[in-house]
């Protein structure tokens, strides 16, 4: 019984419960504030009741003394004895009105008697008459008047006050609970929202967008709601940001899936294809063998090159496990030269200006580029081959993607914080469409994806994940006339 209360009530929502809980709390302080007042006007009446016997008694007295006894009871089933005390028992005078349960009245009496006291009250209950109040008191040496009153009305009197208590405090009790269940459901509202707001979200299809188009908006409930509030409305936009991270990984995990596929496929199909021409020249057409045994290579080649950038990138992705850098103190002026020469040897239809902190680099007998008087004397710790991998792939950017006689140029500026090198072209520029997508990984402005205006679209994904596992940052400013890569690397 205990046990399934138990659970009706954990089944109970939380509106009715605290409702309850409060209905048993007012219950427990009707019961004191009752008792309280019970047990304060019993004393009350018991005490007036003392003070009416003892006038009573004072009037009584002077009967006692002067006719022996008393004749005339003072109320209504008040009783009134007088005894003659002596060392060993009290005698009752006669004629006198008592009960036929007298001994109560005697015992009282012979207390008195024993005591010395001046008055005693007693509370006893007489056989056939009920319950009564006895007061003793001695009228003269060796004489005790003792009278008895009745606590009917008192009985009565409390038990009407028990009575009045229970229906009042069962009606304040009862619209209390009832009361208390509608401001509490009314205070609970913002959290039955909150969860109204849990279950939408539960049932939004995530499929199509990764938005969460749920909030909760309403500003009643007090500071402590408002505070919850906030909260939840913090946790789904953290939840909404971490979902939309989420999908839009998702999508480029699936365009990246979908492009390397692409890019894997054509050299593929172009070895599988060189391979049937090789085996039919090898027949047939020996001539022709080396051709196409030429253009095989040439193809396992390409295909080479995009899995060696797809397993750069993997590792730098996961550089916490394993880092691919071999870092050493590298003078990243003479990196800048190195790239520079060898960019005029394989594209000089691309004039090249080289500057260090705005300085032109000094060049002797047209020989290679040496430091000049005011080159900064700079040792950065990174890995030489992957940074000049990173500038060979930005200076042939720009002279693949502009037209011949299109002026580049490279700079090196150095401050306390970090070394800044630019690499610039003064082509046509990138779309501003395109400029916020270059570093993504097979993204090309050429939507068509033909191969005589760039490579499978990995380089500058490369370039960024290289600076990014240097701690430093590569970024894009292009217009028309003027495009800049700059790299910083930190010192």
């Amino acid at each position: 019984m205990i046990r399934r209360l138990a659970r009706t009530y954990r089944r109970m929502r939380l509106g009715t419960r605290l409702a309850l809980g409060l209905g048993v709390l007012a219950l427990a302080v009707f019961a004191v504030v009752g008792t309280a007042l019970s047990t304060y006007m019993r004393d009350y009446l018991e005490h007036q009741l003392n003070s009416q016997m003892k006038l009573v008694q004072g009037t009584q007295a002077k009967d006692a003394e002067r006719h022996g006894t008393v004749e005339r009871q003072p109320f209504y089933r008040w009783y009134t004895a007088v005894y003659d005390v002596t060392d060993d028992r009290a005698v009752l005078r006669r004629p006198s009105e008592v009960p036929a349960d007298a001994g109560k009245l005697t015992a009282v009496a012979e207390v008195q008697r024993d005591s010395g006291a001046k008055e005693v009250y007693r509370t006893a209950h007489i056989e056939g008459q009920g319950d009564y109040r006895l007061r003793a008191c001695e009228v003269s040496p060796g004489v005790v008047l003792v009278t008895a009153a009745p606590l009917e009305d008192i009985e009565k009197t409390m038990d009407r006050l028990l009575m009045v208590q229970i229906i009042a405090f069962a009606l304040a009790l009862v619209g209390l609970v009832v009361l208390g269940r509608a401001l509490l459901r009314r205070g609970l509202k913002p959290l039955s929202d909150m969860a109204h707001t849990a279950r939408g979200i539960t049932s939004h299809d995530f499929t199509d967008s990764a938005r969460l188009p749920v909030r909760v908006d309403s500003d009643t409930g007090g500071p402590e709601v408002g505070e919850l509030r906030t909260a939840f409305n913090t946790m789904l936009e953290h939840i909404d940001d971490s979902l939309a991270v989420r999908t839009e990984a998702e999508q480029r995990l699936r365009r990246f899936v979908a492009d390397a596929s692409h890019e894997l496929r054509t050299p593929l199909m172009s070895v599988r294809g060189y391979a049937d021409l090789f085996q039919y020249a090898a027949a047939n057409e020996p001539a022709e063998r080396d051709k196409h045994l030429a253009r095989l290579r040439a193809e396992a080649a390409r295909m080479g090159l995009l899995l060696d950038d797809l397993l750069l990138l993997a590792r730098l992705d996961a550089a916490d496990v394993e880092t691919p850098l071999r870092l050493q103190d590298t003078d990243p002026v003479e990196l800048v030269n190195e790239a520079a020469d060898a960019f005029r040897a394989g594209r000089p239809e691309h004039p090249l200006t080289v500057r260090v902190d705005g300085e032109p680099v000094v060049r002797v007998d047209g020989g290679p580029a040496v430091r000049g008087e005011g080159d900064p004397a700079v040792r950065l710790r990174l890995d030489p081959l992957r940074v000049r991998q990173v500038l060979d792939n930005l200076l042939t950017n720009a002279a693949v993607h502009t037209p011949a006689g299109t002026q580049v140029s490279l700079t090196l500026s150095v401050s306390p914080e970090a070394v800044v090198v630019q690499v610039a072209d003064s082509g046509p520029g990138i779309p501003a469409a395109d400029q916020e997508r270059v570093f993504d990984r097979f993204y090309r402005v050429d939507k068509a994806r033909t191969r005589d205006r760039g490579g499978s679209g990995l380089g500058l994904a490369v370039a960024r994940s290289l600076i990014r596992a240097h701690n430093g940052s590569i970024d894009l400013t292009s217009r028309p006339g003027s495009t800049v890569f700059t790299l910083r690397l930190p010192r």
